[in-house]
């Protein structure tokens, strides 16, 4: 082999890269749509390379976004231990302080994501998982309406990077087809922060008090305490890149560059500037669009069911004591958090995601026409595991789907950003979908929720379909003339229309 490294314009399909640390070199292009076979990458090898990461970096990433929606989630547990009446609120009062919060998530997430890709989320996930902690802790010592819409509207802020930044930073690490199962990992503590926050909540209502701090207060405290706590751990133990990976050996940080490298046609480096054009490929690219769409109405339900299952469930069981109610509200997320696992493990061993999103939409469809049929509290509350099995994996599909349909690292912050931005849009309806003067029935929220289950299934299909034409048209050559003439730059930029690319379903 020559000591000179294949170009974007060698003849790849000649080109054995048996040497990963060749490979893995900025300026080397691994452009094929097979060079993962050329690469001659051992399997086991590889096993134990995931294995590395995903004892080393899953827990911390873990527990960031799980106490990330826990601080965000933990109004709804406050609201029920006396929230609404030691701050005066009243009517749309509560309403108001949702949509607060997603107003500055919503509009501050893509250019956070687009922060974090500068300066590298090794760095900024710790410190925005230290500030959104302290916004949750300064919470518990709010004394009016007012101040409490304020930290809200910082918490936003703060919370706005983490959800697109974590999926971004572990897509520097794992494959395409190994992204999914690992979002997963921690899109299930969506649910699983739903079960620990009641129980925290739970309990610390039954100590009362910490000091003069009595009731809901001491949740927003103690919760804010740990967050912060993960954040200066965080800042220590996330490498940003692995080639920054001081627990890999030189011949794993090869391998782990190399094979990033490899699926995604055309690029000499797994990290790359910070460019216009492949930003706006990442945000406008078709599989980001509708992705993004089905996880706008996914979220309204996610979130709807954060902020509102508490009381959703008091109106099921309205001689319970707050305490019970709490621990009523566990279970369906437990379930949501199984079923939100199981999909994205088989999405990983199968290498599909719109199959699952056609699976998981019929049971939300279920559980809301559930809640409009019946008034029996069995069968609402029936209802509230079925919305739980469908809605919670949609989080760490639809992430994965943007993400595996784009080809730099620039392209799939942005992609990540404009799904996670659209989801958290859903956020901010679901905050105007379950009105008090809609209870207990709440024929709007539910109704438009049921419409919205069917609009996912129906989008996930047709991207599906789409994908699959548009493979077989590259499959025939019909993107083969974009590779003509151009230098090594211009394919790097030329995103899904290499003609070595193919949509990953």
């Amino acid at each position: 082999m020559s000591d000179k490294p294949p170009t974007a314009n060698s003849d790849v399909e000649k080109a054995s890269f048996h040497n990963l640390e060749l490979a893995a070199q900025p300026g080397v292009v691994v452009a094929d749509k097979s060079a993962h076979g050329l690469l001659g990458i051992d399997e086991a090898a590889e096993a134990r390379l995931r294995r590395k990461f995903d004892l080393r970096l899953l827990p911390t990433v873990i527990f960031i976004y799980l106490f990330c929606f826990i601080d965000r989630g933990n109004i709804g547990n406050a609201k029920i231990a006396g929230l609404e009446k030691d701050l005066g609120m009243s009517g749309l009062d509560y309403n108001v302080l949702l949509c607060v919060f997603y107003i500055s998530y919503t509009v501050f997430e893509l250019p956070l994501q687009l922060v974090t890709k500068k300066f590298g989320p090794g760095k900024t996930l710790p410190i925005f998982t230290l500030l959104f902690g302290l916004f949750s802790l300064v919470m518990g010592f709010v004394r009016n309406y007012g101040q409490a819409i304020g930290v809200r509207f910082l918490l936003g802020i703060a919370e706005g990077a983490i959800f697109p930044g974590l999926a971004f930073y572990l897509s520097r690490f794992y494959r395409k087809d190994e992204l999914g199962f690992r979002l997963s990992c921690y899109i299930v503590c969506a649910p699983g922060a739903g079960a620990v926050g009641g129980l925290l909540a739970s309990g610390l209502l039954k100590i009362d008090s910490i000091g003069p701090y009595r009731s809901w207060r001491c949740i927003f405290i103690v919760e804010g305490l740990i967050t912060m706590a993960i954040g200066l751990v965080a800042w220590f133990v996330l490498p940003d890149r692995p080639d920054t990976c001081k627990w890999l050996s030189a011949d794993e940080r090869a391998l782990a560059e190399a094979r990033i490298k490899a699926e995604n046609p055309g690029q000499t480096s797994t990290v790359d500037k910070l460019r216009k054009k492949a930003v706006l490929q990442g945000i406008f690219a078709p599989s980001t669009l509708v992705a993004a769409f089905i996880f706008l109405f996914n979220n309204i339900t996610v979130q709807g069911v954060g902020f509102f299952l508490p009381t959703i469930v008091r109106t099921i069981y309205p001689g319970e004591s707050t305490i019970v109610l709490q621990l009523r509200t566990v279970p369906p997320y437990v379930v949501g958090a199984f079923t939100t696992l199981l999909t994205g493990y088989l999405s990983f061993k199968t290498k599909k995601r719109a199959l699952y999103m056609l699976l998981s939409a019929p049971f939300m469809v279920i559980g809301y026409s559930m809640y409009l049929g019946s008034m029996d509290p069995h069968v609402r509350y029936t209802a509230a595991f079925m919305v739980a099995i469908g809605a919670f994996s949609f989080g760490a599909l639809c992430t994965a789907w943007a993400a595996a349909n784009v080809t730099s690292d620039t392209a799939r912050a942005s992609a990540i950003g404009t799904v996670v931005m659209f989801g958290n849009c859903g956020g901010l309806i679901a905050t105007w979908t379950f009105l008090p003067k809609d209870s207990p029935r709440y024929v709007p929220g539910n109704s438009f929720n049921l419409a919205g289950s069917v609009v996912m299934f129906v989008c996930a299909g047709g991207l599906w379909l789409w994908q699959v034409r548009e493979n077989r048209a590259k499959e025939n050559g019909r993107d083969d003339h974009y590779l003509v003439g151009k230098t090594e730059d211009e394919i790097q930029l030329l995103g899904t229309k290499n003609p070595h690319f193919r949509y990953s379903v």
